[in-house]
């Protein structure tokens, strides 16, 4: 295995211990409001809560201390790697050819603390970083209005996000959302499932108020919600866990569409992918070096890079004519009669002159000007 991979596992191993840390911290906090519980109770039992406790509180800190070496150990030696492999200029600094672009690093660094929900650290850190063009404070506001309502939502309170979907639904509609449908489904099942022996009453009651605002595009969904109410027993359903990250993720991702920006943080995409890539580059440059071969192409990457499925945004394309994948400059074009093509297919089809050309699939013929790029 190579030195950044054996680097990087230790790394991963310390971000466990980071885990285990942090719940030797819990327990120590859970100790202390135990004996101010118990000293508030008998003042007179101070100094022995205080002594039997003190044992405790040097182990359980000591854990903590013991668990977060493995991590520090990873980090430095992981810095010192990356070092090592990738060499840089004496009068080039850590980031390199990347220093004119400190300002939008330093601007993606403060996004992704808002977005966090760690406002008080991004302004903190927006100071001494000294950024001139800070983040809009409306678009502050926005993220702390998110952060509000995602912390109801993993409390399993449903209202706020129904109120701000309420607010936004000509907008929601406008993207094809079905945001607003779901949060009132759930809402529908918490009274059913939740809300005791009148639970069927008040999810009911809920459906005539609600629901049915929209059974003309969700009348398949409405009917199996109302299939519910009459198998409540014989179901013996409830809301699991996964139900509630389901529809913070969904909320999420509207909520920041509206504000015309991705769901996540593009910081930690970049890092996470940068990560998992660095490994494959690092054998890629190796073989390279051996063969002394170099680097040709400019648009697209010479080896595949095995990202998670949520880090893919670029649907892929094959003309079926030509075999070759699209790219930015040669897109997937809709000919009239509904058949995708490559746009240089099109044009070599048309000969280049822009008269008409025939579909290779089917009798049908049109003009290059006809067709439209897509975005699958």
């Amino acid at each position: 295995m190579d030195a950044i991979e054996k680097d990087l596992d230790k790394l991963v191993n310390g971000g466990a211990n980071l885990s285990k840390s942090i719940k030797d911290i819990d327990r120590c906090l859970e100790m202390l409001m135990a004996a101010r519980s118990t000293i508030e109770k008998d003042p007179s039992a101070t100094t022995s809560t205080l002594q039997n406790l003190e044992p405790e509180l040097k182990a359980g800190f000591q854990a903590a201390n013991d668990n977060l070496k493995g991590l520090y150990t990873g980090m430095g030696k992981y810095g010192k790697t990356l070092d090592k492999k990738f060499k840089r200029n004496d009068n080039e600094n850590t980031f390199g050819a990347l220093t004119n672009q400190q300002p939008l690093i330093n601007r993606a660094i403060q996004m992704h603390l808002l977005r966090e929900g760690n406002f008080e650290i991004a302004d903190t850190f927006a100071k001494e970083a000294g950024i001139v063009e800070s983040v809009p404070s409306v678009l502050e506001v926005e993220f702390r209005e998110l952060f509000s309502i995602q912390e109801s939502l993993r409390r399993k309170e449903l209202q706020p996000a129904i109120e701000w979907a309420q607010k936004r639904s000509a907008q929601l509609e406008a993207r094809a959302s079905n945001l607003e449908f779901q949060l009132h489904s759930l809402q529908f099942q918490v009274f059913l499932y939740s809300g005791g022996p009148d639970g069927p009453a008040k999810a009911l009651e809920y459906s005539k108020n609600f629901l049915v605002n929209f059974q003309n595009k969700y009348f398949q969904e409405i009917a199996q919600l109302a299939g519910y109410l009459l198998w409540r027993e014989k179901l013996q359903t409830s809301l699991d866990d996964s139900s509630w990250r389901d529809i913070i993720d969904l909320f999420t991702t509207e909520f920041c569409a509206l504000l015309r920006l991705s769901a996540e943080s593009p910081l930690y995409v970049a890092t996470t992918a940068g990560a998992i890539a660095l490994p494959t580059f690092n054998k890629m440059a190796a073989i390279m070096k051996l063969k002394k071969t170099e680097w040709t192409s400019q648009n697209e990457l010479p080896v595949e890079v095995p990202l998670p499925d949520k880090f893919k945004y670029h649907s892929i394309f094959v003309c079926p004519v030509s075999k070759e994948q699209t790219t930015d400059s040669n897109p997937p074009m809709m000919i009239p009669c509904g058949h995708v093509l490559a746009k240089d297919t099109v044009q070599k089809l048309a000969r280049g002159t822009g008269s008409r050309y025939k579909c290779p699939y089917c009798p049908a013929d049109s003009l290059p000007k006809d067709a439209r790029e897509i975005y699958l």
